[in-house]
């Protein structure tokens, strides 16, 4: 049986995490201005396949590298998190939804005529802004232990938004670019939490 030093594991594990967390960060960062699936996939898999080695890894990452690892992992998290969701977002909407520059809706004004593309109002502007500090707060309360942080992130952005919710636009728009903004940063901090923890 072929025994591995700890030492020759952690310089491997450390190792391809940051090349893994690297080409998940450039493949996002490519999908930025106009999301694509096919590099969000890729992404999405090394994120996944990475997570997977890392819950069966016999070590742990050192303090240092963890750090590296923790601000990489953070920024893949907070930046991914964009094009994820507006993806996940364009294909559940088949494109119905128009969206403003800072990741608001534009939804027919309630007086609108049937047909009158001017009478419009936004909603839920900010949402990009929004979703960084979301995904900020969410995968740092993982990677830091404490979870639970996610309930007040979740209870705070509903309760700002609780008066947009009413049009069925921004009701969608709200549940399921949470739900995937929230599931990518937390499949991140899971897998750096793993890792140094």
């Amino acid at each position: 049986m072929l025994v591995v030093p700890q030492a020759t594991l952690v310089a491997a594990l450390s190792i391809f995490l940051f090349l893994v967390l690297c080409g998940a960060l450039v493949l996002i960062v490519m999908s930025l201005r106009r999301p694509t699936t096919l590099p969000l996939i890729i992404a999405g898999s090394l994120v996944a396949f990475a997570l997977v080695v890392v819950a069966i890894a016999p070590v742990k990452l050192p303090a240092l590298i963890g750090i590296i690892v923790a601000l990489l992992g953070t920024a893949v998290a907070v930046l991914g998190g964009n094009p994820v969701t507006r993806r996940v977002l364009e294909i559940a909407t088949r494109g119905r939804v128009r969206e403003t520059e800072d990741g608001g809706i534009l939804v027919p004004a309630p007086d609108a005529a049937e047909g009158d593309e001017e009478a419009v109002r936004t909603l839920m502007r900010g949402g990009t802004v929004i979703g960084y500090l979301e995904r900020i707060a969410v995968v740092l309360s993982i990677i830091a232990g404490y979870p639970e942080a996610i309930a007040v992130v979740v209870a705070v952005k509903g309760i700002g938004r609780f008066p947009e919710l009413a049009a069925s636009e921004a009701r969608e728009r709200f549940i399921i670019g949470t739900l995937a903004s929230l599931l990518w940063a937390a499949v991140i901090g899971g897998l750096v939490r793993l890792a140094i923890w």
